[in-house]
């Protein structure tokens, strides 16, 4: 009894039907024919009533159940699924609250649906999260009423799951085409191979004119009796580390995402265009010291132990210490290597105070600065401005943005490569200076 009661609501029409008949009989004080009227009308109704709640409670004739990923991508919309099964002899209306994340901070989820009789039907709706981690799904409530909508019952499943959100998948598929070039001799298209001067070994070959003399394998031509010269390629498992400063610079926010997660989506995409390359991909990240250091390999299985490493990463408000950057590469990556330093500079003054360590890190590495312009500002330093107050805003804005094309001389001047962007292109920013590294042949 007691499930009974803590299922059954009532519906809008029940409610408007009785202010019906309040008003019939309070008209009946003055006109005493609609007292049996009314009376006979309020019989009827609950007959009704009655036929209706009958029909809802007779059998468990309704289902429903949530489908959801068991990983959602961070800044994108992700699909729930939602299937409804009625199993009455007549046509349902049905309103549907889904308990979603609490991270959503969404309390006025409601979805009406109908489902015709003896049918299944479902619909879907996205999700974007803005945040890494769990989100745990709770209680999937419906409210069944009949085409007259007197009364409902609500049925609620136990639908509870724990979704993980991790850095954007969706974005890195999206981009997947950039490694294009390795795929083109499975459509028929030629293969291009460049000659490198790196020290992979490809063949030995006969000499011709304009081979370089410094290739000239002396053993060879002495066994062939004509010259004969070391051909190399392009090193293809070049190392390269995504380093990720999760100090307190990381923490500003740009349309809901910290540019911590732009740059941990960036490094994902960025690292399945490098392994689909055939190179070697690790990463670390700094703060106040080094941690989470996963060193490069080119192995398939790599990508899975890169995304876990993204997923738990978390910047906090500590400031950044480039010394401990600079001692930790010089001791854990030996050999030459493509540093992605993701990181924030607001004035030219602190990157001035990092700069000798990053000239360090440059003089064993090629190393490049990835920072953000702070779009916020960019459009402030655009506006037209009408009073003096606002001129002044755009006077100090400007500044800012020139300041942060100084940074990128500054960095250019000192022989670190620099990418300043916003953070919605981050990703195909970095890929794209990547591969330019790649075919200038620089590391």
């Amino acid at each position: 009894m007691r499930q009974f009661f803590s299922s059954l609501y009532f519906g809008q029409n029940f409610f408007k039907i009785l202010y019906g008949f309040s008003g019939l009989y309070l008209l009946s004080f003055w006109f005493h024919s609609l007292f049996t009227i009314s009376t006979v009308l309020l019989v009827i109704f609950c007959i009704v009533f009655a036929i209706d709640l009958y029909r809802l409670y007779q059998r468990n004739g309704f289902f429903a159940s949530r489908e959801v990923a068991h990983k959602f991508s961070n800044s994108d919309a992700n699909p729930v699924r939602i299937r409804l099964t009625n199993l009455y002899p007549f046509t349902i209306q049905t309103d549907i609250i889904d308990e979603i994340p609490e991270q959503f901070q969404k309390r006025d989820f409601l979805k009406s649906w109908t489902v015709q009789a003896n049918s299944k039907d479902k619909f879907s709706y996205t999700l974007t999260p803005v945040q890494r981690g769990e989100y745990r799904f709770g209680f999937l409530n419906c409210y069944v009423s009949s085409k007259l909508r007197l009364v409902k019952r609500r049925f609620r499943f136990e639908n509870e799951s724990l979704v993980k959100v991790y850095p954007s998948f969706m974005q890195m598929r999206a981009l997947d085409f950039m490694a294009i070039d390795q795929k083109m001799s499975q459509y028929g298209m030629k293969k291009i191979r460049k000659i490198g001067h790196t020290m992979e070994f490809e063949q030995i070959k006969n000499y011709v004119t304009g081979d370089d003399i410094r290739t000239i394998n002396w053993k060879a031509t002495a066994k062939h009796r004509s010259l004969m010269v070391n051909q190399y390629q392009d090193e293809k498992s070049q190392p390269i580390y995504n380093i990720i400063d999760v100090g307190r610079a990381m923490k500003m926010p740009f349309e809901g995402l910290s540019l911590l997660d732009y740059a941990i989506n960036s490094s994902l995409a960025f690292s399945n265009i490098a392994l689909k390359k055939n190179d070697k991909v690790g990463m670390l990240t700094f703060a106040e010291t080094v941690h989470n250091y996963v060193p490069a390999n080119s192995k398939k299985t790599h990508f899975n132990t890169l995304l876990e490493t993204l997923y738990g990463i978390n910047t906090g408000f500590s400031v950044s210490d480039f010394n401990r950057l600079y001692a930790n590469c010089k001791r854990s990556i030996a050999q030459r290597s493509l540093l992605m330093l993701y990181t924030n500079f607001e004035h030219i003054s602190s990157l001035k105070r990092q700069l000798p360590y990053l000239r360090a890190i440059a003089k064993s590495h090629l190393l490049v600065v990835i920072f953000f312009e702070n779009t916020e500002l960019e459009d402030m330093a655009s506006l037209k401005t009408r009073k003096v107050s606002e001129i002044y805003d755009k006077t100090i804005a400007q500044e800012f943005v020139y300041n942060k094309k100084l940074m990128v001389k500054e960095l250019e001047k000192n022989g670190i490569q620099a990418i300043l962007t916003k953070p919605k292109d981050l990703s195909v920013n970095t890929i794209n200076k990547y591969l330019e590294i790649k075919a200038k042949g620089l590391l």
